[in-house]
């Protein structure tokens, strides 16, 4: 299975017993609306819901920073997902969440999860079938993870990479360009925008085109390449709370350059902390 999958190969998956779909949606403070309903009118036949705060530290005073392996093992063997199962991640908005839940699979391991290209707002665009309601419970599955830990960032090694000034890796920030440069407001109250020092902007939203489908490999390697972005060092994505974040990651691996670490905690736990040096432009 690919990264991205389209809507014609999932419509001809769809339906069988190793394939699990999840509307992995999350709704910014600032945004009227909420996953859970949306999901209620409507998703694609069969799917289940991903939720991203649920599936989390629960002791975490920041938004949905990841879960430990076992509580991850219990909540996706609750959604009916084994290590054997294809899991294909998709999202109400098009392509800004989903990739946080294909990201979180491998993560513990599993490789064989993909994000569906252009999400819910393309498969109904086409006439797709979908449904309303709450998904009836899943059967329940096992599974086992193996938590991968270079694909995870956290605050002592971006200030490690900020001290030394960006030679051990390249931070790609995946919020708007208004926000890291401090002129536009975060969307979590008392939050100063701006920017950790020597981190290079790319918006996630940039990654996709007008109909929500993620541009290709070539045009994607050309914009990785504008911030500085080669094989000569790693890349750490990072965003507001680390959901666009795996956006970024995933646009990295389309373009064909090594996967990126994402900084779970991205620029609400940065700005939030005293001693962490912000940058503004």
């Amino acid at each position: 299975m690919d990264l991205l999958v389209s809507t014609e190969w999932l419509a001809a998956e769809l339906g069988k017993p190793d394939l699990v779909v999840l509307d992995c949606t999350t709704y910014l403070p600032t945004e009227q609306g909420n996953a859970a309903d949306g999901f209620r009118k409507a998703h694609i036949k069969g799917a289940r819901l991903f939720n991203i705060d649920q599936i989390a530290d629960p002791d975490s005073t920041l938004p949905h920073m990841i879960p430990t392996p076992a509580r991850f093992e219990k909540l996706i063997g609750a959604l009916g997902i084994s290590n054997t199962t294809r899991v294909v991640f998709y999202d109400q908005h098009g392509l800004r969440a989903s990739p946080r839940g294909w990201w979180m699979m491998r993560l513990f391991g599993h490789e064989n999860a993909a994000v569906l290209d252009g999400g819910l707002p393309k498969w109904q665009r086409e006439g797709r079938p979908v449904e309303t309601g709450d998904a009836p419970p899943a059967p329940a599955a096992t599974f086992v993870a193996d938590l991968i830990a270079r694909r995870l960032a956290g605050i002592g090694d971006i200030k490690r990479i900020v001290r030394q000034g960006g030679g051990e890796a390249l931070i790609l920030d995946a919020r708007s360009k208004a926000r890291f440069d401090g002129t536009a407001a975060e969307p979590r109250p008392g939050l100063p925008s701006g920017h950790m020092p020597g981190a290079q902007s790319l918006p996630a939203a940039d990654l996709v085109g007008p109909d929500g489908v993620m541009k290709d490999p070539e045009t994607l390697k050309a914009m990785f390449a504008e911030r500085g972005a080669d094989d000569t060092r790693p890349i750490v994505t990072s965003c507001g709370t680390g959901v666009t974040a795996c956006v970024v990651a995933l646009g990295a691996m389309r373009a064909g350059l090594p996967e990126p670490a994402v900084y779970d905690g991205s620029w609400t736990e940065w700005a939030s902390r005293p001693e962490t040096p912000k940058d503004a432009s």
